[in-house]
């Protein structure tokens, strides 16, 4: 019979054999500052407290204290707090001592808990020791990182969400259905001649449908997450003196790439970052794709292609005065099949044009005015569309991996209703569903996983 709880890796802290070792670190920003803090976790640490400061503080209370080097000189005064364990972040005993944020102060006083017995905490080895803990799952802790990253007041606020644990509810609440619905498979395989037909009295099927639902909903949910956390890729693309840059220019409000009548001016590759709707649009403008004796024009057209096979979206741009023509085709035909793509008419103030978007037969066509900022709208919102952004309340963030352990768990789902007469496979997909989904809060994940995770963080995180 299952458990209501998906199995994790992380161990119980009563398991350890050994109290954990003290790791400390520098938890504020590089430079100067009004304040320095230097983080301490790990066992009992009232000896290092005693040693640094001569003081025992009391719990959740900040104490003035001197921090005092190993010959009895002080090195600074400031705040000390204790977060005794269980009750911290960490799970574990922390120490936080709050000097004046000196560069030199602060390396100080890390050096006197390094003399104390502290090493170096490794990049996230705060965080990953509050998952380990129990205090957080892997998709708060994930959270953590991505609440420093963001890059706009929605994103922020996302990642919030997601630290707060309503993402991580979301999946419990898909892992406790799926559980449900595995009991049931699992009492008609222990018990086939009983006269009741467990599945049919717990309507399996229906319940795998409204599973399905439910899945596709949180689906939609962290996809419209993932877009706040990471952005469009967006590359511009097209014939040399289409007006890229002017178009970059224009989209980025600020003058990033020069802009001349002469063809080939744009010989590297010109980024610049915008903001729709709260989702980080990174615009890359590329040199004239043309068939060029310049050396250094045709190292910027390989760098263009390069650029292209990693778009999400490319931006076709051809001349409005003279639509798309057989060079532009030709483009078009060696385009990467794999972004999505977005023909743009450009120079519609020359060509006495109305801004206008269409359909053609590869696409969609849009006429606009670099220049003039006529139609522009136009293209940020169908950037939007091909994204699949819905303005919604509710966003939470999430990264790749969780949009591909959603994905395996619909296919096993499919999987599992493609098989619902053949009861042991049936079961078996509604195994592997469960198993892929769990890996998103940290069951069932592995050490590598966990690894690669964790080393993107700050050391003080």
């Amino acid at each position: 019979m299952e458990q209501r709880r998906p199995t994790t890796v992380r161990p119980e802290p009563s398991h350890r054999p050994d109290p954990p070792a003290t790791i400390a670190a520098i938890a504020t920003p590089a430079g100067r500052g009004g304040i320095g803090i230097v983080r301490i976790s790990g066992g009992e640490l009232g000896a290092l407290a005693a040693a640094l400061s001569g003081k025992q503080p009391a719990p959740r209370r900040a104490v003035v204290a001197d921090f005092k080097a190993a010959d009895g000189s002080v090195i600074d005064r400031g705040l000390l707090l204790h977060f005794p364990a269980p009750h911290s972040f960490t799970g574990e005993d922390v120490l936080e001592l709050h000097a004046h944020g000196g560069p030199v102060v602060v390396h100080m006083l890390l050096g006197r808990c390094l003399e104390l017995g502290a090493r170096m905490a490794e990049p996230g080895e705060f965080t990953r020791r509050a998952f380990l803990n129990g205090k957080i799952d892997l998709a708060q802790a994930e959270a953590v990182i991505d609440l420093i990253d963001a890059e706009t007041q929605a994103a922020a606020r996302s990642a919030v969400r997601s630290l707060q644990g309503e993402f991580s509810r979301e999946i419990q609440g898909l892992l406790d259905e799926l559980i449900a619905l595995r009991v049931l498979v699992e009492a008609t395989l222990d018990f086939p001649d009983e006269e009741i037909d467990f599945l049919t009295a717990g309507d399996a099927l229906g319940r795998l449908a409204r599973l399905d639902e439910r899945l596709r909903r949180v689906f939609s949910r962290a996809r419209q997450g993932r877009l706040l956390r990471g952005g469009l890729q967006v590359v511009l693309a097209g014939q040399p003196n289409v007006g890229k840059s002017s178009l970059l220019n224009r989209l980025a409000g600020d003058e990033l790439a020069i802009v001349t009548p002469h063809p080939g001016t744009t010989r590297d590759l010109v980024r610049g970052t915008l903001h729709v709707e709260g989702i980080p649009l990174h615009v890359i403008d590329t040199a004239g794709l043309r068939e060029t004796s310049d050396q250094v024009e045709k190292i910027g057209i390989e760098r263009s292609w390069r650029e292209l096979e990693r778009a999400d979206v490319v931006v076709h741009l051809v001349d409005a005065n003279f639509g798309v023509g057989e060079e532009d085709r030709a483009i078009a035909d060696r385009l990467p099949v794999g972004p999505a793509r977005i023909t743009v008419e450009n120079k519609i103030d020359l060509a006495q044009r109305p801004a206008a978007r269409g359909e053609t037969g590869s696409g969609v066509l849009i006429a606009l005015s670099a220049k003039t900022g006529e139609g522009i709208e136009l293209l940020r919102h169908e950037l939007l569309n091909l994204a699949g952004w819905q303005p919604a309340e509710g966003v939470f963030t999430a990264r790749e991996r969780h949009l591909s352990a959603l994905n395996e768990t619909a296919t096993h789902l499919a999987e599992a209703r493609a098989l619902s007469n053949r009861l042991e496979l049936f079961a078996e997909e509604l195994r592997l569903a469960q198993s892929a989904l769990a890996t998103i809060t940290g069951g069932f994940s592995s050490d590598e996983l966990l690894g690669e995770i964790f080393s993107r963080f700050c050391i003080g995180k």
